[in-house]
């Protein structure tokens, strides 16, 4: 009962002790009020997103509140008093568009080329013609449908593409015994299979759009220039987890069939999706050769098919805007480190300049990869990457081996990878509740594919600076 209520009162609490203390008593360098109370958003922010008292898009909405009540040009009258020690206030502009920021408007525009490819049957088509080259070898169909769930996962949301593939496996999984582990092999094979792929694009995972507010300027990372990188580092992890799979779940069945009785459909309306589908991935993969970047291209199925009709109101409650809340709420928090000089503030503090570059990535990854198993991984990463942004920055060390980039990118990958238990991903939710893994399994899985994984990436990140070709 006490843990509880402590879960709801710690998070409050905390953050209102670090607003009353001195921190320059602790020997640390002094820190304006406005670096001071970031520093107490950021604590609560860390705490709700763990223990979790409130929503977790709820907690972005609060931060963006608080920052605005607090530390921007529009707060409360007192918190803006004139002092030498008050710092640098925000201007209120910043704070409150991050709900229109482009990254915001990249992922509106997945939503919408998600929802319209579920509504006229786009995705069980493609899904029903990309496995019939598998065959009806188990091993082999839960390769393909690995396959598609990761095509699926770089261009949709996990969970939508997670939902949609157990949809389409639940008459499969009825095919086998009660006690073959085929079935707990192909229950994991989704969520697996989601969550790696939404790694090989941008907009394939929150995570990935919170690492663009950061990859700008002289370390801008193009749509295709992220793919060069996220496709080969998805096809090789994926692989590896289908191999594992097979090792350690194999099945008794000799044969089974997938029976997807869909056609494409011929209707305008449904044509309209297609090619809007189409011209969008087309367009996201040419860059910026066209002079559109990612973030206007994804505006096109917004307004086509809000024209057409072709997503209703109705349809729009469907939106993920949680999703979006949570993303603005890690994008307003990374404003408030960078603008208040908190994050280099708080860098400048502590000796990372004598620890080696290759043990500082590695270990700022491998801290992602526990915090995202258990807490959101978009949660992981709004709180860690404004910090590792910051410290590659001001790091010159890092340079011989690919500099912020590499920083920002093993964090962010590392982020993704966190899928050990069933409250660290929305697909390993939907996958545990059908009732064929159990935890421990789950776990077994999570965790060495989330080790194989910071271990494959560190290896294609050092490949791929050594040859200049992302960096």
């Amino acid at each position: 009962m006490y843990r509880k209520q402590l879960k709801y009162i710690l998070p409050f609490l905390i953050p209102a002790f670090i607003l009353s203390l001195p921190l320059n008593a602790f020997g640390i360098d002094h820190f304006t009020f406005v670096e001071q109370r970031v520093m107490a958003i950021f604590v609560l922010a860390t705490l709700c997103w763990i223990l979790e008292p409130i929503p977790i898009y709820a907690t972005s909405v609060l931060i963006i509140m608080l920052e605005l009540l607090t530390i921007s040009t529009k707060g409360l009258w007192f918190t803006k008093i004139a002092s030498p020690d008050l710092g640098k206030l925000i201007d209120y502009h910043e704070i409150i568009g991050v709900f229109a920021s482009p990254i915001i408007m990249l992922f509106l525009g997945g939503f919408f080329l998600a929802l319209a490819a579920t509504k006229y049957k786009l995705d069980i088509n493609l899904a029903r013609i990309l496995l019939k080259p598998f065959g009806k070898e188990p091993k082999f169909v839960m390769l393909g449908l690995m396959i598609i769930t990761a095509i699926f996962s770089m261009f949709m949301s996990n969970t939508a593409t997670t939902a949609m593939m157990l949809s389409i496996l639940t008459p499969v999984l009825a095919l086998f015994s009660t006690k073959d582990l085929g079935k707990t092999a192909f229950s994991l094979a989704v969520p697996i299979a989601a969550n790696v792929g939404g790694i090989a694009t941008p907009i394939g995972t929150p995570p990935n759009a919170v690492a663009l507010k950061y990859l700008v300027d002289e370390n801008n990372i193009s749509f295709g220039q992220w793919m060069m990188f996220g496709v080969p580092f998805v096809v090789i992890l994926l692989f590896i987890s289908w191999m594992l799979l097979c090792h350690l779940f194999p099945s008794t069945a000799k044969e089974i069939k997938l029976n997807i009785d869909s056609k494409f459909l011929k209707t305008p309306k449904a044509i309209t999706v297609y090619v809007v589908f189409v011209v969008t991935i087309l367009l996201w993969l040419m860059g910026g050769n066209h002079g559109m970047n990612a973030y206007v291209v994804a505006l096109i199925p917004v307004t086509v098919f809000s024209m057409f009709k072709i997503i209703t109101k109705e349809d729009l409650k469907k939106i993920s805007w949680d999703v979006l809340w949570l993303v603005s709420g890690g994008i307003a928090l990374g404003i408030a480190l960078d603008k208040s000089g908190l994050a280099q503030h708080t860098i400048a503090s502590i000796p990372f300049a004598t620890l080696h570059p290759l043990l500082l990535i590695s270990g700022a990854a491998l801290l992602c990869l526990v915090m995202a198993n258990f807490m959101s991984n978009t949660a992981s990463a709004n709180l860690l990457l404004p910090i590792v942004a910051a410290l590659g920055a001001s790091m010159h060390s890092l340079l011989p081996y690919g500099g912020e980039v590499v920083l920002i990118l093993a964090v962010t990958f590392a982020a993704s990878l966190g899928m050990s238990l069933p409250i660290s991903t929305p697909p390993n939710a939907l996958a545990f509740a059908s009732g064929n893994i159990k935890t421990k399994q789950m776990a077994k899985v999570g965790i060495i594919v989330g080790l194989v994984g910071v271990l494959l990436s560190f290896a294609m990140l050092y490949i791929l600076n050594e040859f200049s070709i992302i960096i």
